[in-house]
């Protein structure tokens, strides 16, 4: 159950981040996640582990939706705090995926080979959903199968690495680990 939870409180997060920033409501996401962020740490097993991941992600998150910028592979919806940067909506969505590694994506830890291919899907699959059914971002017409690519080819590398981060950043004892289905 708790599982369940985290992915749909994960789930109710993203969709408040890419509605709140394709409106303008750029700091609805940010509650949603502050509020996911206190639920989350004051009931799991791993809370010092949590947060540890949570500030490598999110310095990560930044650097990667921020070099699509650059790149000019795409922009954002309410570009706060700058046009040049990833908005602060989706520094909270990178949070929010962080607040889900030890917990509903933990059945992952260890299956490498499967992130990357649910990394390689997913991460395009999001920004497309966040593109064209939101209007939260807007990929660059002449740039589009590059951008999906890069996008992909970053989730690929990312995801069964944060999974990695957050199996090292986890110091309980193997037999004290989470299930599959535990928190």
């Amino acid at each position: 159950m708790n599982v369940f939870l985290n992915f749909v409180a994960f789930q109710i997060c993203w969709i408040a981040c890419v509605w709140g920033g394709a409106h303008g409501y750029w700091w609805l996401g940010i509650v949603a996640v502050a509020l996911f962020a206190v639920w989350e740490m004051t009931r799991s097993h791993s809370a010092a582990a949590d947060l540890k991941l949570l500030a490598v992600v999110l310095i990560l998150g930044i650097v990667v939706d921020t070099m699509y910028v650059q790149l000019g592979l795409l922009t954002f919806a309410t570009p706060v705090p700058s046009e040049q940067l990833a908005p602060v909506w989706i520094w909270a969505m990178w949070v929010s995926f962080a607040l889900t590694l030890n917990h509903s994506m933990a059945w992952l830890k260890g299956k490498t080979l499967l992130a990357v291919v649910f990394g390689a899907i997913g991460g395009p699959f999001a920004y497309w959903i966040a593109a064209s059914a939101w209007d939260a971002a807007f990929i660059n017409p002449d740039k589009v199968l590059l951008a999906y690519g890069v996008i992909g080819v970053a989730w690929a590398a990312l995801t069964p690495a944060l999974l990695k981060l957050a199996s090292y950043f986890d110091t309980r004892p193997a037999g004290d680990a989470p299930a599959a289905v535990a928190t």
